[in-house]
């Protein structure tokens, strides 16, 4: 049987109704009611717009006297290959023996020994990579990756990917850097 809870000046009774348009009615009524405290706490729970600032001029009070970093203009951007297994031990124009699970790249002009941060531009992933040979052969081309810098930015299918290109001073001698080790 249906009970229907009746709230009148913060006194809660429950009373059966009698009849089965009184039934009805007040089974509409309180459906209303649900939904309009269900609508009710949606609301007050939604972002307004006073949630969400316009942006200002000054920085926020957290960052300010701090140095923002600006978007800086792209070394290069184009399309990034990698190198692997066949090359794997043999000697790069640094002299250095390639390692195919180190983060190293080959570039046509860059100095030796220079740091690159190479963005994939398809899902926005990053590497550190440190120059130690020459090429990529291909003239489309504007880096040739090592395989363990490959994987970190995901290129799949056909080894080659969009990426952009920025200058980055050498890393710290004690910063983290992630590195894939060999596969065993």
């Amino acid at each position: 049987m249906l009970c229907f809870l009746i709230i009148v000046k913060y006194k809660v009774t429950i009373q059966e109704p009698t009849s089965k348009v009184e039934r009805v009615s007040k089974f509409v009524l309180n459906a209303v009611a649900l939904g309009a405290l269900v609508t009710g706490s949606m609301a007050a729970s939604a972002p307004t717009r006073s949630d969400h600032q316009a942006p200002s001029e000054k920085p926020p009070a957290h960052l300010s006297g701090k140095a923002i970093a600006k978007p800086t203009k792209p070394y290069a951007v184009g399309q990034a290959s990698w190198y692997g297994e066949a090359f794997h031990g043999k000697p790069t124009a640094s002299g250095e023996p390639y390692d195919m699970y180190e983060l190293t790249a080959a570039h046509r002009t860059l100095p030796l020994g220079s740091w690159v941060k190479v963005t994939n531009l398809k899902n926005r992933r990053w590497v550190l990579v440190r120059v130690n040979d020459r090429g990529p052969v291909p003239l489309e081309r504007i880096i040739d990756l090592s395989y363990s810098a490959a994987r970190v930015l995901n290129m799949s299918g056909s080894g080659l990917a969009n990426v952009r290109l920025d200058l980055i001073k050498k890393p710290a001698e004690n910063a983290d850097m992630a590195m894939l080790t060999t596969p065993r």
